[in-house]
Parts: structure tokens; C-alpha cells; sequence
């Protein structure tokens, strides 16, 4: 379905660009650190929202009349 060619390049250009972004995220972790500590509350009251609409799904989808 695709070439060598094609395969070795999409190999490459994964690792070249997972190592970036990796490089990117330590230079900017004192950064991180400073402007958005206690971000993890945001993270977790989307999570449960999330849950909460598929309790919602699931109450609603399986009620009985």
C-alpha cells in the first residue's frame, strides 16, 4: 500500500518530531511550573463531565417505560 520510501519517511519525520516536541516541553517546563500550576483541576472537572453525560446516556437509554 505504500512505498519504502513513504514508510521510512513517515518513520523519520515521527521520531524527529516526537524528539521536538519533547525538547520543546523541557525548555518550557519552568514556565509550565510558574503560569499554570494546579491546572489538573480543570483537567479533572472536564473528565467528569464527560462522565457525567455518559451517566446521563446510559440512565436515559435504559429507562423502562
Amino acid at each position: 500500500m505504500f512505498t519504502t520510501g513513504q514508510l521510512v519517511f513517515a518513520g523519520l519525520f515521527t521520531v524527529v518530531f516526537i524528539a521536538v516536541m519533547v525538547y520543546v516541553y523541557r525548555k518550557d517546563l519552568p514556565l509550565h511550573k510558574k503560569y499554570y500550576k494546579n491546572s489538573y483541576y480543570i483537567l479533572i472537572a472536564f473528565l467528569l463531565f464527560i462522565a457525567m453525560l455518559f451517566v446521563i446516556k446510559y440512565v436515559t437509554k435504559n429507562q423502562t417505560s
